[in-house]
């Protein structure tokens, strides 16, 4: 069965516990905070044959086809390829296996994820399919980014947003998935996850915390005048780009609201602070404007997938960084 979070226990009794289920839900909200097993463990009690008081039995026959991924009337449907678009004839193949009568005369589910991947004419598609759902069929759409949805699709579904934890539920969670971390290292993860626990412990395991020592480490030496733009830019292969860029207008944030407030304690984490606040002395309000304005707009190119040339872009990055402390 799919992994049970506690901060979504008062929204499973809801949704599980329904009379009658709607045709189309769209579970949404941040990044790891545990929607697809919340789709999951909804789509395994929806096709369950005994349901055992609010979850799946476990144990039937169309669970066991479940768990072994062979259930004729499951179909699940996400990028071929990570990062990349839903195309439209993998919508087709949703849309033939909707129209088909269920094989084990109950429903059928789709698990769709994320549906803000699917491109115009993969949206267009699917609409047939919501519009007029072919008999018992349930369809769970999740999305990290409902704004990226077309209006006629969020229109026709359930719209379920899905609760974020707590930062004690999220600590004591990642306390038990990584039991030898200090409870320092698990608020920093926490951090620079920004606040989901599922994403924090991915994150630890790419190695996320030597990672950003090193990207720190070196604004330090750029700062310093100790290393130059373009070589600090080849040295960071392998930190991924919406992190660095995440991180980078994070410590723009930081400098603005210092500026405007001059509270020491909003100056983020530890290993940045004197940085920022060094920055935030010396460089003129507009000048960091200026450059939080230019990084929101690579940042959206970044996590739209464009062509994009990496060296180039953190080179321009690294330049505009190191002369921000002077004139304007």
């Amino acid at each position: 069965m799919a992994d049970a979070y506690p901060w979504q226990e008062a929204l499973w009794q809801q949704l599980a516990g329904r009379p009658r289920h709607a045709h189309a839900y769209l579970l949404h909200g941040p990044s790891g905070i545990g929607k697809r097993a919340l789709g999951e463990r909804l789509m395994a009690r929806l096709l369950c044959q005994s349901p055992a008081g609010l979850d799946a039995c476990g144990r039937c026959k169309a669970c066991l086809l479940l768990a072994a991924n062979t259930h004729p009337d499951a179909f699940v449907l996400e990028p071929e390829e990570v990062d990349k678009a839903i195309r439209v004839d993998q919508v087709r193949e949703l849309v033939e296996f909707v129209v088909q009568t269920a094989q084990l005369g109950g429903r059928k589910v789709v698990l769709l994820e994320p549906a803000e991947a699917m491109n115009i004419n993969a949206s267009n598609a699917l609409l047939k399919s919501l519009e007029e759902p072919s008999g018992d069929t349930v369809l769970l759409l999740i999305s990290h980014q409902p704004s990226r949805l077309l209006p006629t699709i969020k229109s026709r579904c359930v719209q379920q947003a899905c609760p974020l934890p707590s930062e004690a539920q999220s600590l004591a969670w990642l306390g038990s998935a990584l039991p030898d971390a200090t409870p320092e290292d698990l608020r920093e993860l926490l951090v620079l996850a920004g606040g989901s626990p599922l994403s924090a412990l991915r994150l630890e395991g790419q190695g996320v915390r030597s990672q950003r020592a090193d990207v720190v480490e070196g604004v330090k030496k750029l700062l310093k005048q100790q290393v130059g733009a373009s070589q600090l830019a080849e040295g960071w292969n392998a930190v991924p780009l919406p992190l660095l860029f995440d991180w980078f207008c994070d410590w723009t944030q930081l400098m603005l609201r210092y500026q405007l407030t001059r509270d020491e304690t909003g100056l983020g984490l530890n290993d940045m602070r004197k940085v920022v606040q060094y920055l935030a002395d010396k460089a003129p309000q507009h000048k960091v404007l200026a450059v939080q304005d230019w990084l929101l707009q690579q940042r959206q190119k970044v996590l739209n997938k464009a062509n994009l040339n990496r060296v180039l872009l953190l080179e321009a990055l690294l330049v505009q960084w190191a002369s921000l402390p002077g004139p304007g």
